[in-house]
């Protein structure tokens, strides 16, 4: 047997993980052509990207297409009910705060029956990386429309087309105190795997839209944003830090106009690119970020990528922390030292 010297000091190589340790043994069963594909294959990359390791990482998801992604990656899982997965990832990342915790979920999911668990799990920012996945359909119980489909969609629950105003994701994220809104196209891999990153890197609830597309109940119904003819003039890049620059030319910016945003072409009716504003993800201040994830792609064109990024105490670390500070002042640790403590116990 070989004789270890102990004044040697030993030695670790690092561990660098590939999407594949992410994978697992699971047939993935979504439609060929799902934008839902694309999703776990950015998560398992960002994963890898970011070392985090499999056997610290939980995927939580409630009810839907998007909620069978936990089959489908090498880590902790927990296939939740109809819209309580982030109650579920709350309980989680607030027991175990050295887990890192995703939660996948839909529009359906996380906007209808699971509403007001979303709602409250970003205004306590707790520090769960939300992974929202929106086709604007109900694919699983086979195409009703869902709290993000416009007016007037037609579908099986709406056969003259819905009279509802729909739910735009940000806008609510904000409303809710969200600190970080991220979105990505589904077919736009390199945007969505930063995103997934700079969620991870986070602390504090982190919610990136994913705007997905239904091959069987809504196909094409973000095809005005993904065609790749038309993404670069219907969509901007947002980079912390960097001028708002879009289009097929780079010669298109946005500006500020009096109270509104405007897009406007570099060069032409004495706009310059000094007149571009800069995005800074990480102003507390919501308002100009609202306004960003407000575009449309219509006459302003639609913003990807992280859109706010704001560091604020996070609910698992302050209640950790609580415990912690209660614990130090109380020389009782378990029940059944309390238990034996007094043969009387006074509730006041």
């Amino acid at each position: 047997m070989a004789q270890v010297d102990q004044n040697t000091p030993l030695t670790y190589t690092p561990v660098v993980y590939t999407a594949k340790d992410f994978k697992s043994d699971q047939y993935v069963r979504w439609c060929p052509g799902c934008g839902d594909h694309g999703v776990v294959l950015a998560l398992q990359k960002a994963m890898a990207e970011l070392g985090i390791k499999p056997h610290e990482t939980a995927v939580i998801s409630g009810i839907g297409c998007s909620s069978r992604l936990p089959y489908y990656m090498n880590t902790y899982g927990f296939h939740t009910i109809h819209g309580r997965g982030a109650a579920i990832a709350t309980g989680v990342k607030t027991a175990r705060p050295d887990l890192s915790v995703w939660l996948a979920s839909g529009d359906g999911d996380s906007l209808a029956i699971g509403g007001n668990h979303f709602i409250h799990a970003l205004r306590r920012n707790v520090d769960i990386n939300i992974l929202l996945f929106n086709n604007r359909i109900y694919g699983l119980t086979k195409g009703q429309y869902s709290p993000t489909s416009p007016r007037g969609f037609v579908s099986k629950s709406s056969p003259y087309g819905t009279v509802e105003d729909p739910f735009i994701p940000a806008e609510l994220v904000f409303g809710a105190r969200g600190r970080f809104f991220a979105r990505s196209l589904d077919v736009d891999q390199p945007t969505l795997v930063n995103c997934l990153k700079a969620g991870a890197r986070h602390k504090g609830a982190a919610v990136t839209e994913i705007l997905v597309n239904c091959v069987i109940f809504n196909d094409g119904t973000h095809k005005h944003l993904a065609n790749k003819e038309a993404r670069a003039d219907k969509t901007i890049l947002l980079e912390h830090g960097k001028r708002m620059i879009f289009g097929k030319n780079l010669n298109r910016g946005i500006v500020q106009d009096g109270f509104t945003l405007k897009a406007v072409t570099i060069g032409e009716d004495g706009y310059k690119l000094e007149d571009v504003l800069i995005h800074d993800a990480h102003t507390p201040s919501p308002v100009l970020h609202t306004m960003l994830a407000m575009m449309d792609g219509e006459e302003l064109p639609m913003a990807m990528g992280v859109i706010r990024d704001v560091q604020e105490p996070c609910y698992d670390e302050s209640v950790e922390r609580q415990i912690a500070e209660v614990q130090a002042t109380n020389s009782t640790r378990t029940l059944r030292e309390l238990f034996l403590k007094s043969d009387i116990w006074e509730v006041k």
